[in-house]
């Protein structure tokens, strides 16, 4: 029987850092055995702030190099860049033509990189969303795995789906939200300022976690991490925001449930339980940076593979891209 069919991507933009492995990489292990995945590098979403292009290269190859050290297999799963498969900007101008206006006024992300990037308030930064549901709906996804900020473009491409298949006959597959709990890891959270998201886009260094981090810069990082002041180690996102933090890297880390960790730790201080945490994240990462190390080497190899699953990519969306164009009447 066919399986549902998942899609997923990062933006190669910043570092790779422990929040994406426990929040989007780790779950893409498990769902891979019982999906048919497809893992872009959403290249195209990148340039809406603009880049240094040997830069963009480089760190595009070290973001698929990154995915394969996790564990993302190119015998399991498509692994492709996004700019390879042109269908994804073509379905885009299709689907732009039926996004209302007020429903990308109202995306909150366009007003966050809005003000952060006041000299380039461009086309892409307002309309990318519609790019967003286009990856989406080319493979008739089933499954998304989203981050809760992610959540508002995810319900875009689902009104679009439906607005289409209303419009035209059934053309995609509505998809459904993968979101990971946060007990599971799935939003980490800055090193300083517990209160906001670990970004890998973050100017302060000091925030996250890099996958490439070593044990050194590891941990200097976890021990300027902000705890409290009462020394009792337990779970509560509200009042102990840093603490909280730190027993859900430990959890991710170890595979230990937060619960176990707070009766591990009791009558312990928060210097334990850093040098813990430092401990199961240097283990966890060391496997992973040498497999890096060993494919980043390869370029060659890298682009062999990239061209692999942007050819297997094209195959899926052309499909969906012909039913497309026929259904609204073009030649």
């Amino acid at each position: 029987m066919a399986r549902d069919i998942l899609f997923s991507g990062i933006q190669p933009s910043g570092q790779l850092n422990i929040g994406h492995y426990f929040g989007a990489v780790k779950n893409w292990l498990r769902m891979q055995e019982d999906f048919d995945c497809l893992f872009s590098l959403v290249n195209l979403h990148a340039i809406t702030v603009r880049q240094n292009p040997s830069e963009l290269r480089s760190r595009s190859l070290d973001f698929v190099a990154a995915y394969m050290a996790c564990g993302i297999d190119p015998e399991k799963s498509i692994i492709f860049a996004q700019s390879d498969v042109p269908e994804h900007s073509e379905l885009m101008w299709l689907l732009s033509c039926h996004t209302y206006m007020g429903e990308l006024e109202r995306m909150t992300q366009f007003k966050d990189k809005t003000a952060k990037n006041t000299d380039n308030i461009n086309l892409g930064l307002f309309s990318y969303p519609v790019l967003m549901a286009a990856d989406i709906l080319l493979y008739q996804t089933k499954a998304v795995p989203v981050g809760a900020d992610q959540k508002q473009h995810l319900e875009l491409a689902r009104d679009l789906a439906n607005r289409m298949n209303n419009r035209y006959g059934t053309l995609f597959t509505v998809p459904e939200p993968y979101i990971p709990s946060v007990e599971a890891g799935g939003r980490i959270m800055s090193l300083l300022e517990p209160e906001k998201k670990m970004s890998k886009s973050d100017d302060n260094a000091g925030n996250y976690i890099a996958l490439l981090d070593s044990p050194d810069v590891i941990r200097k990082k976890l021990k300027k991490a902000v705890t409290d002041t009462d020394n009792e180690i337990r779970y509560d996102r509200d009042t102990k925001a840093g603490v909280s933090n730190l027993l859900t890297l430990l959890s991710g880390a170890t595979g230990k449930s937060i619960s176990e960790l707070e009766v591990d730790y009791v009558g312990k201080g928060y210097g334990h339980l850093k040098v813990d945490t430092v401990e199961a994240i240097v283990a966890l990462l060391t496997p992973i940076q040498a497999e890096f190390a060993r494919l980043r080497n390869d370029e060659a190899e890298l682009q062999r593979i990239l061209k692999i699953g942007a050819d297997k990519a094209r195959f899926q969306a052309q499909a969906t891209l012909e039913k497309v164009k026929q259904a609204m009447g073009l030649l």
